[in-house]
């Protein structure tokens, strides 16, 4: 929009006019004029907070497993509950690799697990804790009809542990060594490209056991449903109290009766929770805007204010604060 100075003549709006006005009320109309004009242009010059757009990148893993699910869900439940946001999902290679991205700046968010995410934490360099995801319980899983029925029965089995740069693989190794054996010598190791694989592998015979973490992580899903079902088992009691350390990034955790087809009973276990980490730098415009609308949605897990004794405040990203400090959320 062209604004005219006053000291120039305007046939069209009369402002700066060289006629000397007749009366009061004429020459109070040119004042009038200019002032109503600044106005709309204020009004068009002013960046609308309400109507700006947000658009992040965000990292998940291979097809097939829990990550990609729920940055599906976790886009879908964001983009509904603010149109304004929206969150590109791009495939990665997983935990290990999702924190070189972030690391490089080339995602804004990245999904990873808590064997990864607590030491890159640790480590510094700006990585920063969004939102959590969801606890994660590892558990081994067989063919119902399976004569393995405790990790002391993997010896020397074909075990599918995950893939080359998941922290599922990584927890995976943890409940072995726990248990008392040695995950490259007293089993046969599997690793995939693609989480999503493992599955058929067991279904088709060529893998004894798999490996795999979270209630909804698609793999228990796939083997539970089959027409024989599934047996599932965690780590020894001693195993746990190894692993379950105070401090440690394993926590014992209890997946309850019926969270898969066919489980009669409670299952005691080892896991941890998985995070949304932000990269270094992220506009704490932007990561607000986003944790504000995921505390809105019912992606239960995911509450920004369940980061609450899972991660120290200073972990906790500047726009996460904020949203917390607004709810009275108190992190220590």
């Amino acid at each position: 929009m062209e604004f005219h100075s006053p000291d120039r003549a305007d046939s069209t709006t009369g402002i700066g006019a060289s006629a000397v006005p007749e009366d009061g009320d004429q020459a109070r109309r040119p004042t009038r004029r200019i002032a109503l004009l600044a106005a709309v242009g204020l009004l068009l010059t002013r960046p609308a907070r309400s109507a700006e757009t947000f658009r992040v990148v965000l990292a998940t893993a291979t097809p097939g497993g829990g990550f990609p699910a729920f940055g599906e869900a976790f886009s879908a439940a964001i983009t509904a509950t603010d149109p304004a946001v929206t969150i590109e999902r791009r495939t990665t290679g997983g935990s290990a690799e999702n924190i070189g991205l972030l690391r490089a700046g080339r995602v804004d968010l990245g999904l990873v697990q808590g064997e990864y995410a607590y030491p890159a934490l640790a480590e510094g360099g700006g990585l920063t804790v969004l939102a959590p995801m969801y606890p994660t319980p590892g558990l081994f899983v067989v063919q119902a009809g399976s004569a393995i029925r405790s990790v002391a029965d993997l010896r020397g089995r074909r075990v599918v542990l995950g893939t080359h740069k998941s922290g599922l693989t990584v927890m995976g190794r943890s409940a072995l060594n726990a248990s008392g054996l040695d995950p490259e010598r007293d089993i046969r190791p599997i690793f995939l490209d693609r989480a999503g694989d493992g599955p058929t592998l067991v279904r088709e015979g060529h893998a004894d056991a798999l490996w795999g973490g979270g209630l909804d992580w698609p793999g228990f899903h796939a083997l539970a449903g089959d027409p024989g079902g599934a047996h599932f088992f965690g780590p020894s009691e001693a195993a746990i109290a190894r692993l379950a350390q105070p401090g440690a990034a394993m926590r014992r955790l209890t997946v309850p009766a019926g969270s898969f087809a066919g489980q009669a009973d409670a299952i005691e276990t080892v896991g941890s929770w998985s995070f949304v980490l932000a990269r270094p730098g992220l506009d704490e415009e932007t990561a607000y805007r986003v944790a504000r609308t995921l505390a809105r949605t019912d992606l239960t897990n995911a509450q920004p204010k369940n980061l609450v004794g899972l991660v120290q405040a200073d972990r906790v990203n500047s726009g996460t604060a904020r949203v917390l400090r607004e709810a009275g959320v108190i992190l220590r």
